[in-house]
């Protein structure tokens, strides 16, 4: 097994669930329930900092300024002084539900010459594959990322003739496109070359921070899981989900 550590970014700001790193689940932050062996949470906050240190979940404070969570994560990477090969897991705070194994698989995927990884679902719903909030993913032979996209990829042209009128009903059989994870592992030594690569065109389009690595020339090996995990926490009416399930 991949040996790994999990950073969590977690901001305080949130405009659909205000303070939403802190809300209780089971007795402890959502922020400290993830199942990996080490957790660390990257914040910007200090009741953040003081919940996670009253729950015994390491903590530490960044700057406020970073403006992505990847560049968060890579700010408590170079402060633990870990290797330049050891393996970065990016695992949000909204996300308790998500399996540990995920994490494992995800960091597996790190290889030489593979400096980051992240996870995807077969999507067999149209509504879904047509959803500009369900980020989609194409890949090549060896399973690493061509494009992630908010648009439906690869576009089925016999199958979705009419569909510029109207979402289909259902896919075209055999028609199973795979839909994005929001979960990342890194090699250390590229998390810290991340903040310094230049914002691409495309990332601004999509608004997918992803397209940057892919711009810049550097492979994504994307884990394939069978299952979608459950959803994360973005409504007060996700956090009663979440809390029902902890019960």
């Amino acid at each position: 097994m991949t040996e790994f550590v999990v950073i969590i970014p977690a901001r305080l700001a949130s405009i659909r669930l205000p303070n939403k790193p802190l809300a209780d689940l089971g007795g402890k932050p959502m922020v400290a329930q993830s199942g990996a062996a080490r957790i660390i949470v990257a914040t910007d906050h200090a009741d953040i900092l003081a919940a996670c240190t009253g729950h015994g979940v390491e903590a530490r404070m960044t700057r406020a300024d970073h403006p992505s969570g990847t560049d968060r994560i890579a700010e408590v990477a170079r402060e633990l002084g870990l290797a330049p090969d050891a393996v970065v897991v990016n695992l949000q705070g909204d996300e308790p539900l998500i399996d540990p194994s995920l994490l494992a698989s995800c960091a597996a995927r790190i290889v030489p010459g593979v400096p980051m990884a992240t996870c995807a679902h077969f999507l067999h719903d149209a509504a879904d594959a047509f959803n500009p909030n369900v980020v989609k993913v194409v890949l090549d032979r060896r399973g690493n990322a061509m494009y992630f996209s908010r648009a439906t990829i690869p576009w089925h042209r016999d199958g979705f003739a009419a569909a510029h009128a109207q979402v289909p009903a259902a896919l075209p059989a055999g028609y199973v496109p795979l839909r994005h994870i929001g979960l990342y592992a890194y090699s250390n030594a590229f998390l810290q070359q991340y903040p310094a690569l230049a914002p691409a065109p495309l990332e601004a389009v999509e608004a997918l921070e992803q397209l940057r690595v892919l711009w810049h020339g550097f492979p994504i090996a994307v884990h394939i899981t069978a299952s979608a995990p459950a959803a994360g926490v973005d409504t007060p009416q996700d956090l009663a989900r979440v809390r029902a399930f902890y019960s």
